[in-house]
């Protein structure tokens, strides 16, 4: 089965800016996010798309939006297996100066990490085999694109993904996480 899968992660929001866990609370793009959304639909006009889907959540949707605008194709499918982490009591919360200590107290009421990439695998696994032989933008966020990646990879790390950033999944790992998960 072959397809080419990039992953972008949604454009900036106000909460991002400020170092707030969003989760799935749905904040808006922010200017600067959405001329993210516009970088990157330009990094990816050199190559030809015939898939574009998002996360259900309007950041998500509103960068495929944008980012479709400069590949002349349309939102075309939205999956909740997308959404972001479900960061619990610590959506909205400021985190980036708090101690990890904090930080890992604050996330004991968030979905965990592992039914994030549980989630992540089967919804890229599924737009895979429906879009066979396709090339697949799909717009989603920073911690299930991270989680989901780390998986696949067999546990590397994935860096903290910048807003707007393009990833490109390898479709070999995916298909093999898969076939052994199964097992």
């Amino acid at each position: 089965m072959s397809a080419t899968l990039v992953l972008v992660r949604h454009g900036e929001t106000d909460w991002n800016a400020e170092g707030r866990l969003q989760g799935q609370t749905d904040i808006p793009l922010n200017e600067v996010g959405r001329e993210q959304a516009r970088a990157a639909g330009r990094e990816l006009a050199g190559s030809t798309w015939d898939v574009l889907v998002s996360s259900t959540l309007g950041r998500a949707m509103e960068t495929a939006e944008l980012i479709g605008e400069n590949l002349g194709l349309p939102l075309g499918e939205i999956m909740e297996g997308l959404q972001e982490r479900h960061y619990g009591n610590a959506e909205g919360r400021e985190v980036h100066a708090l101690p990890r200590v904090e930080i890992d107290i604050l996330l004991r009421s968030a979905e965990p990490e592992e039914k994030v990439a549980q989630r992540g695998i089967a919804a890229l696994h599924e737009l895979v085999l429906r879009h066979e032989g396709k090339n697949i933008v799909a717009v989603a966020h920073g911690t299930l694109i991270r989680l989901t990646l780390d998986a696949i990879n067999g546990g590397a790390k994935t860096p903290i993904l910048r807003n707007g950033q393009v990833v490109e999944v390898d479709i070999a790992l995916l298909h093999e996480f898969m076939r052994t998960a199964a097992v």
